[in-house]
């Protein structure tokens, strides 16, 4: 069995509606990358060197990381050599299915991607992330989501700074029927915490979403105001937060890479949010973000909508990138 047709059976596993959003958001993805890889395909009938050059700069122009498409290259020649495949075709498949196992590698992809969530006790999920990503549009729709699915959940203005941040997620907690708990314009965020995790406390809520200023020019102060806001939460709460989610703006490409790396080297990331990749044709970036920092996608953003925001799934992102190439092998079947 071909294993776009293993991807087939994983995705109707899935709800429908779910695989539909993956193949909407990656719209511009797809039809930049397919569209390419179909050119590439037409041009090459033989597997050779030069055909493997030009896939190299396709990966690369769709984000996928410089380190990480020598090694999906290097890969890709042992085993068109092992599986003895001449035909440039047949290549498409195994593409696909090596992203997927650069993503998922050893680990188990539910459990890696999934939230540090406990019944029975306080959870502490930390946003970090620059200005201007949609930090805030996140904490929002994940709390939405949250309450969905039978959770109480209470919001922490942390972004003091940020002329108009605390208003923001005012909007959005009246929009999703949560409180939020926040000081005045420019007061200590790690105040605004110790304020938000007594009253989480006090209120027996399920999860304690925190929002946090993200002015990168100033990185040095920045981060050493993310290490504070962490210790306080600490300290009323051992062994939180449980969660550091990392918001990242997909459309900037390998500046979200950067800014990646600079989070993750002053705290503790344990999740990357991948908004607006519904907004860019690179959304090759998820790959780059595994492979590079070794970091899981936990959510991508697909749409403007309330539940735009999905968990990650590895089989539905490989299959919305290659959908239109997996239709056209089943009429062909």
């Amino acid at each position: 069995m071909s294993f776009f047709k293993k991807l087939k059976e994983k995705i109707t596993q899935q709800t429908d509606s779910v695989t539909e959003k993956f193949k909407d958001g990656l719209t511009k993805t797809r039809d930049s990358f397919a569209g390419k890889m179909n050119d590439l395909v037409a041009k090459y009938r033989k597997v050779d060197e030069d055909f493997f050059e030009e896939l190299e700069e396709l990966l690369i122009s769709a984000d996928v990381g410089v380190a990480t498409v020598m090694d999906l290259i290097d890969e890709l020649k042992m085993e068109v050599k092992r599986r003895n495949i001449q035909d440039t075709k047949e290549v498409q498949s195994v593409i696909s299915e090596k992203l997927v196992e650069i993503y998922e590698g050893d680990e188990d992809e539910e459990k890696s991607n999934s939230l540090n969530l406990e019944a029975g006790r306080l959870n502490v999920v930390l946003f970090v992330g620059v200005n201007g990503v949609g930090k805030t549009t996140t904490i929002g729709k994940l709390a939405h989501k949250l309450k969905n699915e039978g959770n109480s959940v209470l919001l922490a203005a942390g972004d003091t700074f940020r002329a108009g941040a605390i208003e923001q997620l005012e909007v959005w907690g009246q929009r999703v029927g949560v409180d939020v708990i926040k000081q005045s314009e420019g007061s200590d965020p790690a105040a605004v915490m110790y304020d938000a995790v007594q009253a989480a406390k006090a209120r027996k809520v399920d999860v304690l979403l925190c929002d946090t200023a993200g002015r990168l020019q100033n990185k040095v102060n920045l981060m050493k105001e993310l290490e504070k806001v962490k210790r306080v939460i600490e300290k009323e709460i051992p062994g939180a937060p449980h969660e550091v989610l990392l918001v990242l703006d997909a459309t900037t490409g390998q500046n979200a890479m950067t800014q990646a790396k600079q989070f993750s080297q002053a705290t503790d990331v344990s999740g990357i949010v991948l908004t607006k990749l519904d907004g860019t044709a690179k959304g090759g970036i998820v790959l780059a973000i595994k492979g590079e920092l070794d970091i899981p996608v936990k959510f991508v953003g697909l749409g403007e909508k309330m539940d735009d925001l999905q968990e990650f799934n590895t089989n539905q992102y490989v299959y919305g990138l290659f959908s239109e190439i997996i239709e056209e092998q089943e009429k062909e079947e």
